[in-house]
């Protein structure tokens, strides 16, 4: 499927980092349309779920725009981007000012998001980090292990292996933890892969060529 046959749309989640993702697609060759209307959504070849802030604003944006049961009837392959990929676990304990109180969140992912034990390294986790990533997964083709990726991010799903999804690569700061995740469908990466130079570019290129 060619750069121009291929429908590539960026649910609007209303989050600030939308454009930054747009502009990433775009610059590999790309037409993107941003939308949160169901049958663009439904009617996608890729979709993109971007997110940036707390899990509760942004599961609270979902609701007001009726994003939730389109998100879970999404049948193609669907990446979710730092927040946006946690937001495909069952729930976040990043609730905002109020601390540990759990969040719902999409359950596409058999995998909560949990604060980081991080030990003496200080919270956030911002900056660039090293990935160890599945061998031979499509989504890091041309990828070698200890490429580097940018995070900023204080939660984070921990590394896991289901029947229903698993970590793809991970990542350790303090602990290991999950920084992408595939669950049929659904993938998720923890970083900015739209803020992480060339490898970022790659990452987008393959999975848009998957």
């Amino acid at each position: 499927m060619t750069q121009t046959s291929q429908q590539v749309v960026i649910i609007d989640t209303g989050c600030a980092n939308v454009s930054s993702v747009r502009f990433a697609i775009e610059r590999l060759g790309y037409d993107v349309t941003v939308s949160r209307d169901p049958e663009i959504v439904l009617g996608a070849d890729k979709l993109f779920l971007p997110g940036v802030g707390t899990a509760s604003e942004a599961m609270k944006n979902l609701t007001e725009r009726d994003l939730i049961r389109l998100v879970s009837q999404v049948e193609q392959p669907l990446l979710g981007i730092c927040l946006g990929m946690q937001l495909l676990g069952e729930y976040s304990e990043e609730q905002g000012l109020n601390g540990t109180k759990q969040v719902p969140c999409l359950s596409l992912c058999p995998a909560p998001v949990v604060k980081m034990e991080t030990g003496e390294l200080p919270l956030p986790h911002m900056g660039w980090n090293t990935i160890t990533p599945e061998p031979e997964h499509p989504l890091f083709k041309d990828i070698p292990e200890g490429t580097y990726f940018y995070f900023v991010h204080s939660y984070a799903m921990p590394a896991f292996n289901t029947e229903q999804g698993r970590t793809i690569a991970h990542c350790d700061y303090g602990k290991p933890f999950t920084a992408a995740v595939q669950s049929g469908n659904y993938y998720g990466v923890q970083f900015h892969p739209e803020r992480s130079g060339k490898a970022g570019a790659q990452l987008i290129k393959n999975f848009l060529e998957m």
